[in-house]
């Protein structure tokens, strides 16, 4: 069940985000619950003081009270993996917006059209993280990773370390072991010793993979065109 916020202080503005919204839904076959907001300080309040958890929010920019830019930064430690659609008559807030890891910017200018791309693009990335994870069981712990929270895992001489939202983890296995456990698209080899999730890659710049929570790591040369083909054809084939 997908929880999706709508916050704009227009109450027209709301009730048709809201109803492009149930059509994206029900174009996705998808389950949803949509929560309208007319003013910013409630929601920020509903997610920071009362734990609201949302997977997707539309935020209106241009808002008395907290701005969406002011709330997107805000809410970012509760829910580091909100999908945040911003709309917005401004143009120049983009680039602000690409800072923040928005997921999309929607001209009002333009709305029709690419909010409703922008949601069900949402919808289906959303609903590709969800419900995998790498267990990690030794005789003294039980350990579930959900894949979306994994960023990259490394060669640690006879271990896996992996990396992810929670902290670092080890596994005595090789790379390749971890690497044909997880079995899926998105976690693609960089280097002969490391492995990175492709939905926690912000850009490929200089040779170097660079992740949304900041840390750049090396691509091989040898493995360059290829990671940046997989790249493409992944998020060309889901989105």
């Amino acid at each position: 069940m997908l929880r999706i916020a709508i916050c704009d202080d227009d109450v027209n503005a709301v009730a048709l985000h809201k109803k492009i919204a149930e059509n994206c839904l029900m174009q996705c076959g998808s389950a949803g619950v949509i929560t309208a907001y007319t003013a910013s300080d409630n929601l920020l309040y509903d997610i920071t003081e009362d734990g609201f958890f949302f997977d997707l929010i539309l935020l209106d920019i241009e808002m008395p009270g907290n701005t969406g830019m002011e709330i997107a930064e805000k809410i970012k430690p509760c829910l580091p993996n909100v999908k945040i659609i911003f709309i917005t008559s401004h143009i120049e807030y983009a680039i602000d917006a690409f800072e923040l890891s928005i997921f999309r910017y929607v001209p009002k200018q333009d709305l029709d059209r690419r909010l409703s791309s922008a949601i069900r693009d949402a919808v289906k990335l959303i609903e590709l993280e969800d419900g995998k994870s790498y267990t990690i069981q030794t005789n003294s712990r039980l350990e579930k990773i959900p894949y979306k929270e994994i960023y990259y895992i490394e060669r640690d001489g006879k271990y896996a370390s992996i990396f992810a939202a929670g902290g670092a983890s080890k596994v005595r296995k090789s790379l390749q072991q971890v690497y044909g456990e997880l079995n899926a698209e998105e976690f693609i080899y960089i280097d002969r010793g490391c492995i990175v999730n492709m939905i926690q890659i912000m850009q490929i710049k200089d040779g170097m993979a660079v992740l949304k929570n900041g840390v750049p790591l090396p691509i091989s040369r040898a493995h360059l065109q290829e990671v940046k083909a997989q790249i493409n054809n992944y998020w060309g084939t889901h989105i």
